[in-house]
């Protein structure tokens, strides 16, 4: 079971924004190869950190209007939300341990 939540257009606000913990919104598509580099450590951070962080996933090539509203342009793109605010964005593949730098301050 994983704790990563697929997010579509009609979810995001309810579940992302208004939400009691930080949230990890990872921006994906089926045939970006980074982006499949970067799913199961986006599940690995979700798991280890449950208690303070949810994590959720947007396909863009099925949610394209949530990508534009925040302006993704390429991906992976992570944002941390915290209190419904953008509060860090990540572009790009890296190692879990750089993207934890990127993330634990607002947790």
């Amino acid at each position: 079971m994983s704790n990563v939540t697929v997010i579509t257009t009609a979810s995001f606000d309810g579940e992302v924004l208004k939400a009691d913990k930080p949230y990890l919104v990872d921006f994906w598509a089926a045939w970006c190869g980074p982006c499949r580099a970067v799913g199961p450590i986006v599940e690995q951070i979700a798991e280890e950190h449950a208690d303070k962080l949810l994590v959720g996933k947007v396909n863009v090539d099925e949610e394209q209007a949530l990508a534009q509203q925040f302006r993704v342009m390429s991906i992976p793109t992570l944002i941390l939300f915290k209190g419904g605010e953008m509060a860090a964005t990540v572009v790009g593949a890296m190692p879990k341990e750089q993207l934890l730098s990127k993330i634990e301050p607002y947790l």
